[in-house]
C-alpha cells in the first residue's frame, strides 16, 4: 500500500469518481482541485485548494507522495491563454514538482485528442504519432512528451492514459470509443499497482467490438476491460442518422473536436449524458 497518494482535478466529472477507490489504494489521500471544498472525504482523504498554474503549491502538495494521479485540467478545448495556464504550465508543475519530491511515478490523464486528427478507419495503437484536434489536443501532446523526457533524464515514471469516451454512451461514436467507470477506475489502479512501468501510453477504452484503437502494446499493465458498448449498438444506432464518411466529426478519432474552432467547446457538441 502507498503511503501517501495525491489526487489533482479531485472535483471533476471523473475525478471525483476515483477518489473512493484511490482512498483504498494508501494511507493517505490527498484531493486537490480549484474549488473551496469538497465533500464526502474518506477518513484517510483530505483536500486542499491549490491552482496547478502555481508550482509552488504543487511542489508543497506533493512532498513525501509516492504517486500522483493528474486529473486537474480544463477538460474541453478552451482560448489558448487558458490552455496554456491550466493545461501546459499545469503539466509541468506536476511533473517539476514530482521530480523535485523524487515522486517515483506520475499517472497522467491523456486524451484521445492527442490523436484525435487521425481517421478512425486506421486502427491505430499506442505508438501512433501526435496528431493533435485541437488547443486541448496539443496540451495532452505536450504532456505525454513532457512524461516521456522526465522519464529519460529524470527517472520518473508516467503513465499516460489516452482517455476516449467516458460517460454514458449517448451516440454511435461511443459505440466504438466508451470507456466505463468501471473500466476507469481499474485502468488507474494498474497504472498504480503495476511494479515497474517506465515511460507508457495507454488507450482508456473498453472492450467494446467496434474499439478503433489497437491497446496490446499495453498489455504489460495488466489493464484488462470488462465492458462492451456493443450493448447498447442497435438502440444508438436506430435513435441517430448514420454517419457522414465526408464529415471529419463522424470519421476522426476525435470526434466533433475535429471540426471545431481552435478555442471553441468540443464536449457541447458531444451530447454527453452522464
Amino acid at each position: 500500500m502507498l503511503k501517501k497518494l495525491v489526487l489533482t482535478g479531485a472535483a471533476g466529472r471523473l475525478g471525483s469518481r476515483l477518489r473512493a477507490p484511490l482512498s483504498a489504494l494508501c494511507e493517505t489521500l490527498v484531493s486537490t482541485d480549484i474549488v473551496e471544498s469538497i465533500e464526502g472525504l474518506a477518513s484517510n482523504e483530505t483536500y486542499v485548494a491549490a491552482d496547478l498554474a502555481d508550482l509552488a503549491a504543487m511542489t508543497q502538495l506533493l512532498k513525501d507522495a509516492d504517486m500522483v494521479v493528474h486529473f486537474g485540467a480544463i477538460g474541453d478545448e478552451a482560448p489558448w491563454e487558458q490552455i496554456h495556464s491550466a493545461n501546459i504550465m499545469g503539466a509541468y508543475n506536476v511533473w517539476e514538482a514530482a521530480y523535485q519530491n523524487g515522486v517515483r511515478r506520475v499517472v497522467y490523464a491523456s486524451s484521445i485528442h492527442a490523436v484525435g486528427m487521425h481517421p478512425k478507419s486506421e486502427c491505430i495503437g499506442t505508438d501512433a504519432p501526435h496528431r493533435p484536434d485541437t488547443f486541448y489536443g496539443l496540451a495532452k501532446c505536450f504532456a505525454e512528451d513532457l512524461g516521456s523526457l522526465y522519464w529519460d533524464k529524470r527517472g520518473i515514471e508516467a503513465v499516460c492514459m489516452r482517455i476516449y469516451s467516458c460517460a454514458e454512451v449517448a451516440n454511435p461514436r461511443a459505440v466504438g470509443s466508451w470507456l466505463s467507470y468501471d473500466d476507469l477506475i481499474q485502468l488507474v489502479t494498474r497504472a498504480i499497482d503495476t511494479p515497474v512501468t517506465g515511460f507508457a501510453v495507454v488507450y482508456g477504452i473498453s472492450d467494446n467490438d467496434r474499439a478503433p484503437v489497437d491497446n496490446s502494446k499495453a498489455q504489460f499493465l495488466g489493464y484488462r476491460p470488462k465492458d462492451n458498448a456493443e450493448q447498447f449498438a442497435e438502440k444508438i444506432f436506430a435513435e441517430h442518422p448514420p454517419l457522414d464518411p465526408q464529415n471529419p466529426a463522424d470519421m476522426c478519432h476525435g470526434g466533433p473536436f475535429a471540426t471545431v474552432e481552435l478555442g471553441n467547446s468540443g464536449v457541447a457538441r458531444l451530447g454527453l449524458k452522464d
